[in-house]
Order: structure tokens, then sequence, then C-alpha cells
């Protein structure tokens, strides 16, 4: 598969330019034993490729709707907009969240900072974890960092509602638990999922994204 990097998602929509499905860096069987190709072939061929179709359908019909200055259909596209660019957006994250040369501990200035917002980096994978686990029917789990007050915070998020632009939070290190994230392998035991998932975090990866989002 191709290695193209993925590039940034949901752009102005006064661009005419339309979104397109980020090739993955990895093969779909990269990821085994921990994720398996089946899953990640439909997860990213079908559930993301959805998202992108849809936002660039929903973002044609918010322009026309500002173009005839119709605020009635701007708000009714609202969370077609929101669904559909946040599942681009998250999921964009997501495939680069992971590396089959992933797992263990981040280093530098990001262990750094989750021990000292966390008190260790087992505190925060345990943290991460519980929350993930517990959201309610479909959602996500998610590290992200608080420009304003300088550290990192835990939250989750339903749906598709993209991090920063729900809570402000920029975001590092998302964990997907919607069920078709999962459930062909680990059936409906979310647990067992988000247990196999530290073994393939591209901490590289996430902590690039934090020495970005502190400049």
């Amino acid at each position: 598969r191709s290695s193209a990097k993925l590039v940034a998602p949901l752009g102005c929509l006064v661009s005419r330019q339309k979104h397109t499905l980020p090739d993955l860096p990895y093969d779909y069987a990269a990821l085994e034993p921990h994720i398996n190709a089946e899953i990640m072939q439909l997860h990213h061929s079908k559930h993301h490729a959805t998202y992108v179709n849809n936002l660039n359908v929903v973002e044609e019909k918010y322009k026309e709707a500002l173009a005839k200055g119709d605020v009635t259909a701007q708000v009714s596209l609202q969370p077609a907009l929101k669904f559909n660019g946040g599942g681009h957006i998250n999921h964009t994250i997501f495939w680069t969240n992971l590396s089959p040369n992933g797992g263990g501990e981040p280093k530098g200035e990001l262990m750094e900072a989750i021990k000292r917002d966390f008190g260790s980096f087992a505190n925060f994978k345990e943290k991460l974890t519980a929350v993930s686990v517990g959201v309610q029917g479909s959602g996500w789990g998610w590290l992200g960092y608080n420009k304003e007050q300088g550290r990192l915070q835990i939250a989750a998020c339903a749906n598709q509602d993209p991090l920063q632009g729900t809570t402000g939070l920029v975001p590092l290190l998302g964990i997907d638990v919607w069920e078709h994230a999962y459930y062909l392998q680990y059936k409906n035991v979310r647990p067992d999922y988000l247990k196999a998932i530290w073994n393939v975090i591209n901490w590289e990866n996430v902590s690039s994204r934090y020495a970005t989002c502190k400049k």
C-alpha cells in the first residue's frame, strides 16, 4: 500500500477541493495479531470512506445554503457536518496513532509530561483505558493537550464528535471504541481490544503531535 502522508482533513468550506480517503502508511495486516486485517480493511475502506463521501456531500449542500443565505438550511446541516467531519478528522488521526512497530512507552518530553500530569505512565494508561471502556455506546477515548493550562488531559467524546472542536483540547492520541473498530475480533469484550491496542500505539507520532502543539 502507499506510504503517502496523511493530510489534514476538513479544510475551509469555501475551497472547491474535495476530501479524500487517506492512504494507510502500513498494510491492512500489519497490526496483526492485535488488530486483524479484516477489521482494518473494513474500518478504513468502508467506514472511513463513508465519512469522507458524506462529508463532501454535506459540504456541497452547505455551500449552496451559504450562497442562498438560507440560515435554516445551514443550521439543519450542522449535525451531519459535525458527524461526518468529525469521523474524517478522528480516523485520519487514528491511523497515524497506530504502527506495526508501536507499543512500549513514549520517550522524551511526552513521557516527562505524562509523569508530571498523571504521576506515571502506568497510571496514565490505566486512566485512558478506563475512560475508553466507560464510553457509553459509540465514541472515542482521547489524550489531549490543554494549551491554556499547558497540561495533558484525558477526555471521552461521544459518537464522532471531534476532540478539539468540542472540548478545545488538541488531539494527541485517540482510541476508537466504536464496535466497528473491534467487534469482528473481540466481539463485545471492549476491554480485551483496549488491552491489545497498546501494543501498536505509535508513540513517535504522538510525541511529534505533542511537540508541534506546544509551539
